[in-house]
């Protein structure tokens, strides 16, 4: 069995969350601080360097106020 790393798609994600946060004036560390994540770990997500778990979308999706699916139009 092979495993397909989306690249394109993590880095797609990364900034679509990264563009969300910074247009409400959240921090990495205050994103991170609601999730319950590292700031380390948004700063990997936003880069794309990392395939996060559906849970920590879910969360970033609620600390953004938005809907999951709206962090994947992109």
């Amino acid at each position: 069995m092979k495993y397909y790393r989306q690249e394109k798609a993590l880095v797609q994600l990364g900034k679509k969350i990264k563009n969300i946060r910074t247009k409400q004036g959240i921090s990495q560390s205050q994103l991170a601080f609601e999730v319950g994540i590292s700031r380390e770990q948004i700063g990997r997500i936003e880069m794309g360097k990392i395939n996060t778990s559906v849970s920590n979308i879910i969360g970033i999706a609620s600390a953004l106020d938005v809907s999951p699916k709206d962090l994947f139009d992109f």
